[in-house]
């Protein structure tokens, strides 16, 4: 692990806080409180985009229901 001693006994007050003593919450606190990775940005090619976006349609659903 790269967190600094500062880092993980920040996490361990968390946790003594919440009432819970475990190395996997300790884990999970410092987890949630680096910084996450940039997202990458895709770009859709024409062809894959939607012609025609579906309509939410429950009746059409419940017709397809009963016609099975």
């Amino acid at each position: 692990m790269t967190d600094g001693i500062d880092a993980v006994e920040a996490a361990c007050q968390e946790a003594l806080d919440q009432n819970v003593c475990s190395a996997a919450v300790i884990i999970n606190i410092l987890a949630r409180r680096r910084d996450p990775a940039p997202a990458v940005t895709i770009l859709t090619p024409d062809a894959l985009r939607l012609q025609h976006e579906p309509q939410a349609d429950c009746a059409r659903y419940d017709s397809l229901r009963r016609a099975s």
